[in-house]
């Protein structure tokens, strides 16, 4: 194992969720990688970001980040529409790449993000952190255990009724729309579940049904036709007055639906047929930075790679092309 560290820089400090704070301690706990400058627009959040790591470098602008810093890593903590042009920019400049999800907003800034990287040797990968969560582990593991068998159905969303607020996650030009958020740890978690290949996505989007202030859909709604016969139905809402599960499976053997702190499990055991709640695995969030230090400094395989990134976008892309053509549409990659 290497003893060399990982050098960071992290691309937008900004106030929401503190995320620059907490993709720092994150990387810092793996004992590999340390944060060594922080740039963002804002000159009051590089001065917050001085107070909370002493002695870091801190920028206003990208371009001087990266004429002037000294670093391996980028970590883009930026809206959306930025991720793209920001990630490019930095493996042209010879950096590894991490984004925040979701990757992008389209195939082709997807794919102009892959290009770079590869052509500058250096890593791309997405903050697809929620697959070290422990409700999904244990569902992941049950699965893949072949407790309820061969899975053919797939429902899961995030339901509520609320306004989504107004600042730019719910500007549809910033944030890609209102797949674009928790829709992408959803859909990766689906790819995880089901990495069969993709035949066809058929979306229903209601938009200006209910918030008329914003730009982002009310409700967005796919339905993912795999092969062999596999179906997935994901929706995210903010007019759904009654919600459902976040997860329901449905196997040859038997069927998995979440609940509080776990999940209901139907099935057949020992010729008996049977039910059963099974609770949530702890948590390994700190693995996350933990593969990309494994990754850069002792050549470990990367654990989320761009490409299954960029399916999470074709998903999301592809839907709202159906929504408007009002047929199934292919995906442009797979």
């Amino acid at each position: 194992m290497s003893e060399k560290i990982v050098r960071a820089a992290i691309i937008g400090y900004g106030g929401a969720f503190n995320m620059g704070a907490h993709h720092t301690r994150e990387m810092h706990a793996t004992g590999r990688m340390k944060l060594l400058a922080v740039c963002d627009i804002d000159p009051a959040r590089t001065e917050q970001a001085k107070k909370d790591w002493p002695g870091i470098q801190t920028f206003n602008d990208v371009d001087e980040l990266l004429a002037k810093g000294n670093f391996d890593l980028a970590v883009v903590i930026l809206p959306h529409n930025q991720h793209a042009p920001v990630a490019v920019k930095c493996s042209n400049a010879g950096k590894h790449v991490i984004v925040e999800k979701p990757m992008c907003l389209t195939v082709k800034e997807a794919n102009d993000m892959i290009n770079a990287a590869k052509k500058a040797r250096r890593m791309l990968t997405v903050y697809h952190n929620r697959r070290h969560d422990g409700d999904f582990l244990t569902l992941k593991s049950l699965v893949q255990r072949g407790v309820i068998g061969k899975v053919f159905s797939v429902e899961m969303g995030g339901m509520g009724w609320g306004h989504p607020g107004t600042w730019w996650r719910s500007k549809k030009d910033i944030s890609g729309g209102a797949f674009y958020d928790w829709g992408a740890h959803f859909l990766d978690w689906l790819l995880q579940i089901v990495p069969n290949k993709i035949e066809n996505v058929t979306g229903f989007f209601q938009q200006d049904l209910v918030w008329k202030d914003v730009t982002n859909e009310d409700h967005v709604h796919a339905v993912i036709r795999f092969d062999e016969n596999v179906v997935a139905d994901v929706q995210m809402s903010h007019i759904a007055r009654v919600g459902r599960p976040r997860w329901k499976l449905l196997g040859s053997k038997g069927a998995i639906v979440s609940e509080k702190g776990g999940f209901r499990v139907y099935g057949e055991f020992d010729g008996v047929l049977a039910e059963g709640f099974v609770s949530d695995q702890p948590g390994t969030h700190p693995k996350y930075y933990e593969n990309i230090a494994a990754h850069i400094l002792d050549g470990a395989e990367l654990d989320v790679k761009p490409e299954q990134a960029r399916r999470v976008i074709a998903i999301m892309e592809t839907a709202e092309i159906s929504s408007k053509s009002g047929v199934s549409e292919k995906m442009p990659v797979d």
